[in-house]
């Protein structure tokens, strides 16, 4: 019997054994393995990264515009597995199937909240936000620790009430943290107020300890400074009965 060394099989045939063979949790031991599997699993363009998409992500997500933002299968994968955190929602919030996007239940003098399923603690990180329906009274978008809380009654900026979270509320332009508001958002005169469908960028460095937002790819500025050096997880909180918010992460921040 003839064995043939793992290096020496075509990029095709490393596609195959790993699409059929494999799970997602074993393709970071496959890359580990030698530098021919690293470099044919490291191409977003690879055919394994489809195949892992059609076997995790729903055929009408896949469509849909959700992803419109993200160019690979790859980056659509790993989007996924950052996407919203059914374990850290409010009751009264559900993501729906495609695990992109939240639905948050009429339930009157409530404000409910949801994190995203990692959270970051060295590096850069971005990404997309996007409200389908009506802000209501109050609408945050932001970031928060593991602590922060997911759900109070009446209506406030849950994101940014406590000292666990750091949230802008787009109803009044406001930046919001520990249950103060510490100054406007945008820093511009007449800043426009949010609009439905705006894309939202939210970016997260790590490393500088800050929080920056984009508006349509419009740079906001930096919002938050001095960060905590902890784990920080997108985060959103809401008031309005069956809005729907969507999260997509990005990767790492293109600059200019």
């Amino acid at each position: 019997m003839v064995l043939a060394r793992w290096d020496y099989l075509p990029s095709n045939l490393i596609e195959l054994i790993a699409a059929n063979f494999t799970d997602l949790h074993d393709v970071l031991s496959c890359m580990l393995m030698c530098k021919k599997w690293y470099y044919t699993l490291n191409d977003d363009r690879s055919d394994i990264w489809r195949i892992f998409c059609q076997n995790n992500l729903s055929k009408a997500v896949m469509k849909s515009n959700v992803l419109s933002s993200l160019t690979s299968y790859k980056a659509k994968l790993r989007a996924y597995y950052y996407s919203w955190d059914s374990n850290e929602c409010s009751r009264n919030i559900y993501i729906k199937p495609n695990g992109f996007t939240l639905h948050r239940n009429p339930v009157a003098q409530s404000t409910d909240a949801a994190k995203g399923k990692i959270g970051f603690l060295t590096g850069r990180h971005c990404w997309e936000v996007c409200w389908d329906g009506p802000l209501g009274t109050v609408a945050v978008v932001g970031i928060a620790t593991k602590e922060a809380s997911v759900q109070s009654q009446g209506y406030i900026a849950l994101i940014g009430s406590n000292p666990h979270s750091w949230g802008w509320n787009l109803v009044e332009n406001h930046l919001v943290h520990d249950g103060h508001c510490i100054g406007s958002y945008p820093r511009l005169n007449n800043a426009p107020r949010y609009q439905t469908g705006d894309r939202l960028r939210i970016i997260l460095d790590c490393e500088s300890q800050t929080l920056a937002f984009e508006r349509d790819y419009e740079f906001l500025g930096i919002a938050f400074y001095s960060l905590p050096r902890k784990p920080l997880y997108p985060a959103v909180s809401a008031v309005y009965g069956n809005t729907e918010i969507s999260m997509v992460y990005l990767g790492y921040p293109l600059d200019g």
